[in-house]
């Protein structure tokens, strides 16, 4: 039996001058998650936020936060981030030196952890891990900017994820970002993913529009 759906809104694509209110109205509106993309301009060509900002953050909303670490410091952000407010903490494994040592450290900071596949990374780099972390995310562009096109060659590595995760009996939350919208939501849930990760189209036309387009995507279950 697949879980329910979950959205999580990409603050990525929110109104950066007034973040507080965007997260307060956004949480409003259903998201079941408020998603952080975490760049550092080495890992990926872009910038965005730290723990500071997270921090400042945490009083606009008791949703779920779901923090994508896309920088080559892993380790030494993971405390910051946890401190800052974070309740997941999803990283990739090419970035830090033990991945089951610092899997470890997140769990022993009583948070939730998650293991990230970039388009070119098969999954069966992650299998071993499985029954020791909480989450997988498969990024179905490659990371760096907002906006990008869903890449459907990711569907079948979401259904070999899933078919493991079934074959293992292992309670697994399977999160997909990159190029999400009502048009591919429905075919990314078919292939096992019960998190969603959207951007533009979560905060799409402003506030009045936002919890019209978190049904939008849940309604593809």
């Amino acid at each position: 039996m697949k879980k329910k759906i979950k959205i999580a809104p990409s603050i990525l694509a929110s109104d950066f001058s007034s973040l507080g209110e965007e997260i307060t109205s956004i949480s409003k509106a259903g998201a079941d998650y408020i998603h952080f993309d975490i760049m550092d301009g080495n890992f990926v060509p872009n910038l965005t936020f730290g723990p500071n900002t997270v921090k400042s953050l945490r009083k606009y909303s008791k949703k779920i936060f779901d923090v994508h670490l896309m920088i080559k410091s892993v380790d030494d952000f993971l405390i910051p981030f946890i401190k800052a407010g974070a309740d997941i903490i999803s990283f990739h494994p090419e970035n830090v030196k033990n991945v089951e040592k610092t899997i470890k450290k997140i769990k022993s900071n009583k948070k939730k952890v998650g293991l990230v596949l970039n388009p070119n990374i098969n999954e069966k780099k992650i299998f071993p891990y499985l029954k020791k972390i909480d989450l997988v995310l498969v990024m179905s562009v490659y990371p760096g900017f907002g906006g990008q096109k869903f890449m459907n060659s990711q569907i079948k590595k979401i259904q070999n994820i899933y078919k493991k995760t079934q074959m293992e009996k292992l309670n697994i939350d399977i999160e997909v970002d990159g190029g999400i919208k009502s048009s591919n939501a429905n075919k990314v849930i078919e292939a096992g993913a019960n998190v969603l990760v959207a951007g533009t189209a979560c905060f799409k036309g402003g506030k009045k529009f936002y919890k019209k387009n978190i049904l939008s995507l849940r309604k593809s279950k």
